[in-house]
């Protein structure tokens, strides 16, 4: 017995002695600047004529070897540079032992050339190869992705840059593409079914009691409240800084991807989010950006300390760094659990500080679908709803800043650890409801997961579902949305959903600089069609986020085998309102459509929009592409889970 203690003490005392070495690998790894930097290019690939070849393969991130799904050898794959007014051929060859496919995002393309298997196009077989071949009828910042299965989130995806047939109206002196990413050592299917059976598997960020007791995030009769619905105000992100490290250019935070500039040059940088779940708030410490581009579009120059950036959106930025100094360029998730990290320097090696990680998010009555400021000083079953708030300046900090997973360089929350907050059997979502509330009919029997229910009026419910009476205001009330089928994947529809294309996103509400916001965007030039719509489409977005299920209208594409019909040449009008307390970056295929925010014909073009929790979103289309079309929530297990939909645009007349 002796010996083995002292066998401990000699381990013990090794490991002390060896602390300071040791220490980095715990330090978060956007921390660690001991990496001289990557300034090597993307590779690119041009020409009328270009082979891109997908296989697996792997992938060093932040020193550590990764399964992955690259082209052409490379993760992200090769930036595709093309002209605009020429014909291109792709011809995809797939090495995978599986089908796969290419979608060319916001490229106007003939529909059998989009590339989403069982939509005009049959996908790639394993061992075959598929030639795509269109005219390039636009110009930007764009990006290409598989559409099979969940390839995307292995690395099966890459940047496209479209030059104008003439003189390009952003001028700059040097340009860089920031490819966002997250990756993940779980394999996608071990993802989604941890979210499957425990949605809040990843969200290590709940509030605790230290944090109560130390007046931290929501009060006690906020926390008793929404814990009774059965909903968690820390539930901003699925998947998280847990199951993460996320990228730039393929490059992990201690990498250190390093773009170069020459003092005084005008810098353009065109950002893509090629992350499978992750929202960024991307900015640079020390330098303001001016937007100069969305989705590909021109926009009237708009000058910024910090923009939102959804998954699948593009953003151009023009900084101008004058002194002869780094900075930082930081991608931070929006639920704060990790970032992604690249330096900007006149030279290779140098690095500058990468700000701390900023205190998460807590979602309001706001992200509910409930406008507080049209409700007066209404009180709410006797909870002062007045004191929802967002962000507080005292909020708990993401203890992943100091604490990391060994060997895995990804920041893991310290408050995980306090398992007060996990309801009886290990569910991770605490419960919503408010106190004084009709809850006297809780679902028993487990048909709905045991989900506290939101139809207020009626205590029975279908499927089993409480009610939830907060005087004249309804959780699930499906008058507000006669469209939307019932069932247990509808957990609440939002009883006053607002426009919020003039609010910086969740958690930028007040950090103290100019957040980008939708109002902000006005197209360069005219819009090319500005005729009034001739009708409207109200589309919910819906889901049960304590069963992960994701739908459009209360049915998952599975479901549903009709297409959302539009005409040739037709210009309509979608309403997106979003019933679910997370934010939705929602994207259709083969279009280009009008954000309705008060700028006539200068409304901006875009093809994906983040819808906000609670929020809605107006925007105007004109269906001038004939064929079959995707409609998806660009969030990939939130499609794969079943938040898509066909589009079909048909011909008129005889043709049709």
């Amino acid at each position: 017995m002796s010996r083995i203690i002292d066998r401990r003490q000699m381990l013990r005392g090794a490991a002390l002695a060896g602390g300071g070495l040791a220490l980095s690998a715990y330090m978060p790894a956007w921390a660690q600047t001991n990496s001289a930097g990557i300034t090597t290019p993307l590779p690119t690939v041009t020409g009328n004529d270009i082979t891109l070849r997908i296989a697996r393969q792997t992938m060093m991130i932040d020193g550590r070897a990764s399964k992955a799904i690259g082209i052409n050898g490379t993760v992200p794959a090769p930036l595709i540079r093309l002209r605009e007014g020429q014909t291109v051929r792709l011809n995809v060859v797939n090495d995978l032992d599986e089908d796969s496919s290419i979608h060319w995002h916001g490229l106007l393309v003939p529909p059998q050339f989009d590339g989403v298997p069982g939509i005009s196009f049959p996908g790639v077989k394993p061992r075959s190869s598929f030639l795509y071949e269109f005219p390039i009828k636009q110009n930007g910042t764009y990006w290409y992705h598989s559409h099979s299965g969940l390839q995307e989130q292995l690395g099966h995806y890459g940047p496209i840059v479209i030059d104008p047939a003439g003189a390009d109206p952003v001028q700059s002196d040097r340009e860089h593409v920031i490819v966002l990413s997250d990756h993940s050592q779980l394999s996608p299917a071990t993802i989604f079914r941890d979210m499957k059976v425990d949605p809040g598997h990843f969200n290590y960020q709940r509030q605790t009691l230290a944090g109560l007791l130390s007046g931290k995030d929501q009060r006690l009769k906020e926390r008793i409240d929404w814990g009774k619905m059965r909903m968690d105000p820390t539930d901003i992100s699925d998947a998280t800084g847990p199951a993460y490290t996320y990228l730039v250019n393929g490059h992990g935070p201690r990498d250190n991807w390093t773009a170069l500039f020459t003092p005084g040059q005008r810098v353009r940088l065109r950002v893509i989010n090629a992350s499978s779940m992750t929202t960024f708030n991307v900015r640079i410490p020390g330098l303001r950006l001016t937007i100069v581009q969305a989705d590909g579009q021109n926009v009237m120059p708009v000058e910024v300390d910090e923009f939102q950036i959804g998954v699948a959106e593009t953003y151009d930025a023009i900084v101008t760094p004058t002194d002869d100094r780094a900075y930082t360029l930081v991608g931070e998730a929006i639920d704060r659990s990790g970032l992604a990290r690249a330096t900007l320097a006149p030279r290779a090696g140098m690095a500058a500080e990468v700000p701390a990680l900023r205190p998460r998010p807590i979602a309001t009555m706001k992200d509910m679908g409930m406008d507080m400021s049209s409700m007066g000083g209404m009180d709410m079953s006797g909870g002062d709803m007045s004191r929802m708030r967002g962000p507080d300046s005292t909020a708990e900090k993401n203890p992943s800043a100091s604490l990391t997973t060994p060997g895995t360089g990804t920041g893991m929350a310290a408050g995980a650890m306090a398992m007060g907050t996990m309801t009886p059997g290990g569910s991770a979502m605490p419960g919503m409801d408010h106190s004084g509330m009709n809850h006297g009919a809780m679902a028993t029997g487990g048909s709905v997961g045991g989900m506290a229910g939101m139809d207020h009026g009626s205590m029975g419910g279908e499927q089993g579902m409480a009610g939830m009476d907060m005087g004249s205001m309804k959780m699930r009330d499906f008058s507000k949305a006669p469209q939307v089928k019932k069932g247990p994947g509808v957990q609440t529809i939002s009883p006053m959903p607002m426009d919020r294309t003039g609010e910086p996103g969740q958690g930028l509400e007040n950090v103290g600089h100019k957040v980008l916001v939708y109002r902000d965007l006005m197209a360069l030039t005219p819009n090319p069609d500005v005729r009034a719509p001739s009708r409207s489409l109200d589309i919910h977005l819906t889901g049960n986020m304590e069963r992960f299920m994701w739908s459009f209208d209360g049915e998952k594409m599975s479901d549903v085998h009709e297409p959302i019909p539009f005409l040739e040449g037709e210009r309509v009008r979608i309403n997106l309102i979003n019933d679910s307390m997370m934010g939705h970056p929602i994207h259709i295929h083969g279009h280009f459509f009008e954000l309705v925010t008060g700028h006539g014909d200068h409304a901006p073009r875009k093809h994906t929009v983040i819808v906000q929790p609670g929020g809605k979103v107006t925007w105007d289309l004109t269906a001038d592409a004939v064929g079959d079309w995707a409609f998806h929530c660009h969030l990939l297990y939130h499609m794969h889970a079943g938040m898509m939909r066909t589009v079909s645009v048909r011909p008129r007349g005889d043709a049709a």
